[in-house]
């Protein structure tokens, strides 16, 4: 791996990202403060962080601050409680309404900064980060993942993107070539499948919206696209649609039954491929950790998700996660030296030690992939063009309405066809990002 080329290599694919631009889509609010302008210097700090599919290691790395933290500030309790992602939005949206019953600071998807500024609930944090020692050596596109109207609500935590795992053992035993495009992965899979029955041969989801967007990419289509100083729906594009169709051929007898798969999500995908269950699996460099730990540990390897083309790579959705506080809480000062505590150099680099997830910090990040070839695929991945959700406040409400997942459930199901599906949900679509202006 060549260093020297590291950091451009993962931040000009990224920085594609802000194309879509946070900073241009969405205008802080005029957000209210209901910590009726208390900081106080002690007490409980209630903190909540995502469930991953192998928590433990991620909870130690946690814990170890936690004690750090709470030696250091005497009188300072914290308690971390960790939530389903898949259900983080009624939680979160539930916190902002309630104050009382809130957290002083939440792990946040990197899709959800603009609806969360919009809804009042993430505290601007411009004066703070832009004082951090440590911020001036974030990336920069994860730093643009923070920022609405430039103002800054958090810290970047990690970045995180999606490859190919598939079972060696398994390709090996049947003398299956690596998939080069996505017609030939789409038939090794029901190739794997029809030689072992038991197994998906390649798992996936209904409710796997970023495990399917690379499919809709790959064919030239888009989610949304800009118009007007908003969004418009692109899911119903000629394009796209060839791309679902591609990803709900997936769903089958032949390969992951409709009434096994069509409620699976990310994590379900990951945990099957981890248990030997599947013969692949579209998973992300932070998956690392809990398909070591489980019973494929010596068994797989990973690439790039192929393209429509030899040579291409698929491109995969640029996600990862922010720690943000809350701006209803009443120990600001506390919170938001937790929050640093846990976006630290010293932990990031534990938790990529831990789970796999990717630094944030350029130089972090050049640490760990010398340490650790796994993370080449990954930044060959993010090197190809990697590609992000519409910056819209809209897009929260569309994620948390499943409006994609029903669509690839419909079809999966056979009560709509691909146009039906998709023209319904670009209808939904545009009436949230109408609705968020």
């Amino acid at each position: 791996m060549k260093l020297a080329h590291l950091s451009a290599r993962m931040a000009a694919p990224i920085a594609a990202l802000v194309v879509a631009g946070l900073t241009a889509t969405a205008c802080a609010p005029e957000s209210s403060d209901n910590s009726g302008g208390k900081d106080e210097k002690s007490g409980t700090l209630r903190v909540w962080l995502f469930q991953e599919v192998a928590n433990a290691p991620k909870e130690k790395v946690v814990d170890g601050v936690v004690t750090a933290f709470e030696k250091s500030h005497k009188g300072t309790k914290v308690d971390v409680q960790y939530i389903p992602v898949e259900t983080r939005a009624e939680k979160i949206k539930a916190a902002f309404n309630d104050p009382k019953s809130a957290p002083d600071l939440i792990e946040y998807g990197n899709t959800d900064t603009a609806g969360y500024v919009k809804d009042g609930g993430l505290a601007d944090l411009t004066e703070e980060f832009t004082d951090w020692n440590e911020s001036k050596d974030t990336d920069p596109t994860a730093k643009q993942s923070v920022t609405v109207d430039g103002k800054i609500y958090g810290a970047p935590y990690f970045v995180g993107v999606r490859a190919l795992y598939y079972r060696t053992d398994i390709f090996d035993e049947l003398g299956l070539d690596v998939p080069k495009t996505q017609s030939e992965l789409i038939s090794t899979a029901k190739e794997i499948r029809q030689a072992k029955p038991e197994l998906y041969g390649l798992a996936v989801g209904g409710a796997y919206t970023y495990g399917a967007m690379p499919f809709i990419w790959s064919n030239g289509g888009e989610i949304a696209q800009g118009k007007g100083g908003s969004y418009a729906s692109a899911i119903d594009t000629a394009q796209a649609q060839k791309g679902i169709k591609a990803y709900t051929s997936l769903f089958g007898d032949d390969n992951c039954p409709a009434a096994k798969c069509a409620g699976m999500g990310g994590n379900d995908t990951v945990t099957a491929f981890a248990s030997g269950k599947a013969g692949m699996a579209i998973g992300g460099d932070f998956s690392h950790a809990a398909i070591e730990a489980g019973k494929v540990k010596g068994k797989y390897a990973v690439v790039p998700l192929p393209g429509v083309k030899s040579g291409e790579i698929a491109p995969a959705f640029a996600g990862g996660n922010n720690l943000g506080v809350l701006n209803s809480t009443s120990h600001r000062t506390l919170a938001v030296d937790l929050m640093e505590q846990l976006a630290a150099k010293k932990t990031q680099g534990a938790l990529f030690d831990a789970m796999g997830f990717l630094p944030t910090f350029t130089d972090v990040r050049q640490d760990v992939a010398k340490r650790e070839p796994f993370v080449e695929p990954f930044v060959q991945t993010l090197g190809a063009g990697a590609k992000f959700v519409p910056a819209s406040a809209a897009w929260s409400q569309i994620d948390a309405s499943l409006v994609l997942p029903t669509m690839f459930q419909e079809i999966v199901s056979g009560r709509k066809d691909v146009v039906a599906a998709s023209k319904d949900a670009a209808k939904k679509m545009d009436a949230a990002f109408s609705s968020a202006g």
